[in-house]
């Protein structure tokens, strides 16, 4: 059944949900959308779009190996921006933490996000099977 998954390395919950939640014998984890909170500061990190791509993907890769999980084992990201005229600067980052067979990906802008994050990114990840 569904498992959640905490990792100090990710900031904490700030409501009621999850950083994810594994699921067996399926093997799948569905992550709650991280923002970018530094987990050793509880604050926002500094600067733009790319800081805060980083950071988030920092995060959920925490969050990930919590799990027993890898980067490369994500499948489907959503991304969240407050402004998609900006979404070269986050795919810049993001191109860093995977590599193929890229995620399918989904991006929207959204009129506002928690704590007036610029972005915020969940996944879904799949264990590899033996």
């Amino acid at each position: 059944m569904a498992k959640s998954v905490k990792s100090d390395a990710a900031p904490a919950p700030v409501g009621p949900y999850s950083q994810a939640v594994r699921v067996r014998p399926s093997e799948l984890l569905f992550s709650a959308g991280q923002i970018p909170i530094d987990p050793s500061s509880g604050e926002m990190v500094p600067g733009g779009v790319p800081e805060q791509t980083r950071r988030v993907l920092e995060n959920l890769r925490a969050v990930l190996e919590a799990a027993g999980f890898s980067m490369r084992e994500v499948v489907k990201t959503s991304v969240y921006m407050a402004d998609l005229g900006e979404f070269a600067s986050m795919n810049k980052v993001y191109a860093e933490f995977f590599s193929e067979p890229y995620p399918a990906r989904s991006c929207f802008q959204v009129g506002a996000l928690p704590k007036g994050a610029l972005v915020e990114i969940d996944v879904v990840a799949v264990k590899e099977g033996d």
